[in-house]
């Protein structure tokens, strides 16, 4: 897999668009509700901060074996941005495992937005032969949980750092 073989993925409402670090300022706004970390912990990254952070992300990942894919969520009918959405992929013995992520900003939580998002990215990775899909979900955080549900994923035993391992596994 190649961080360079990102592309734009289109769900009825949304743009999921590759990560620029331009797109720093306007998501310091969409990220700044401090409630967002609730059950991630940390602080809202202000503008400058989050500018580093994109170039990082966009330089890919310095481990080998691992590819960043990242995107901003863009609403169309609304010309903003709403979020992201992120995929980490690594190599298997039975091919690509990714570990997903989202986050919706507050103002646009409870519209279906993050769940939209998450089946288009899960619908693009198992597109590009993924075939073991995982997120991370705060037990208590009910909302992230249905998102992961609603892309496919089922929670599982495992525990990481508190967490519930949700996960879809494609048979080989």
């Amino acid at each position: 897999m190649d961080a360079s073989t990102i592309e734009m993925v289109e769900t009825r409402r949304l743009s999921l668009v590759p990560l620029a670090v331009e797109d720093a300022e306007e998501m310091a706004g969409v990220l700044g509700d401090p409630a967002l970390h609730t059950y991630i912990g940390g602080a809202p990254h202000s503008a400058q901060a989050l500018r580093a952070r994109y170039e990082r992300l966009v330089a890919g990942s310095p481990d080998p074996s691992a590819t960043w894919w990242n995107w901003v969520i863009r609403l169309r009918e609304e010309d903003r941005l709403a979020g992201t959405v992120q995929a980490t992929v690594t190599a298997t013995g039975r091919g690509h495992a990714a570990e997903v992520a989202w986050v919706t900003g507050t103002p646009w939580q409870r519209r279906g937005i993050a769940k939209e998002a998450a089946c288009g990215l899960v619908a693009w990775l198992r597109g590009r032969g993924v075939h073991t899909i995982r997120a991370h979900v705060h037990p208590d955080h009910h909302a992230s949980a249905a998102v992961a549900a609603a892309a496919g994923l089922a929670p599982t035993a495992h525990r990481q750092d508190g967490e519930i391992r949700w996960e879809l596994v494609d048979s080989p």
